[in-house]
């Protein structure tokens, strides 16, 4: 995030809200609350500490989706080392019939010949 602060307590420069511009009561130098009490939260508080129990969780979802696109990757490149090693020991194997049948013509053509 571009922004500095914390959710609950912003920035001192930034932009200000309502609850910031109340003036400060001279005779007690306190700021006025801006939530009287026994009222509910408002809306915005309520989804502002829903995002904060949130947080976990997202993060959880996002390490999670990580680790499944580094388990399909891994996957991935397993399956393409055993189609190389396969494909390998296919030529292998098709260059030893190969042998194998010049020998065995050889053989014959010998048999014939004698």
């Amino acid at each position: 995030m571009s922004t500095h602060g914390t959710i609950g307590r912003p920035a001192p420069y930034g932009p200000r809200r309502h609850h910031q511009l109340r003036a400060i009561d001279p005779r007690t130098e306190v700021a006025p609350s801006h939530r009287p009490v026994g009222r509910r939260q408002s809306r915005q508080e309520q989804n502002r500490t829903r995002k904060l129990q949130l947080i976990p969780e997202a993060m959880a979802r996002s390490h999670m989706e990580e680790r499944t696109r580094e388990a399909t990757s891994h996957r991935m490149a397993g399956r393409l080392a055993d189609a190389q090693r396969q494909a390998r020991r296919s030529e292998r194997l098709q260059r030893r019939a190969e042998r194998a049948s010049r020998r065995a013509r050889r053989a014959l053509a010998r048999a014939v010949m004698q």
